[in-house]
């Protein structure tokens, strides 16, 4: 008896079954958080439609459907991790300019500081550039292994 319990509790610390059951976590927590997502959506959906019944602020009517649109995203992100196990950086890059561009909406041009308004503009050049590298990232990585393979020569 003794010794299959020491077998059963050495099976617990196995690298492959260890790495398998936190796999699992992450995916219950990824889960969760999609499904919190969705309800959060419902949720802000439902109160834009009775936002309707009242008069039409225009700002608080563009600010709700844009952070509706930020919450898809990130669903769809979270349901992409967990079809392929990793993040598109580019669905991460729009998410992250369009919740920039809705605090700038939310608060008006004319009410940010000009060293708010220099920062964010900077922000957004970075972002725009990541954006716009990312389709030459993987022959440029490509590349970049290649040349690592040609510079190191084997031992004779």
């Amino acid at each position: 008896m003794p010794q299959r319990i020491i077998i059963e509790v050495n099976n617990w610390f196995k690298r492959d079954r260890i790495v398998r059951n936190l796999e699992l976590f992450q995916d219950i927590i990824v889960i969760s958080l999609c499904v919190s997502l969705f309800c959060v959506m419902l949720i802000r959906l439902g109160d834009m439609f009775l936002s309707f019944l009242r008069p039409l602020d225009l700002r608080q009517v563009t600010s709700d459907i844009l952070f509706i649109l930020i919450l898809v995203e990130l669903f769809r992100l979270l349901v992409d991790y967990l079809q392929e196990r990793s993040i598109s950086v580019g669905a991460a890059v729009e998410i992250t300019i369009v919740s920039a561009l809705r605090e700038v909406i939310l608060r008006g041009v004319l009410e940010i500081s000009p060293d708010q308004l220099f920062g964010l503009s900077v922000f957004l050049l970075v972002l725009s550039g990541i954006f716009l590298a990312l389709p030459w990232m993987p022959r440029l990585l490509e590349q970049v292994k290649v040349s690592n393979h040609e510079t190191v020569e084997p031992e004779s």
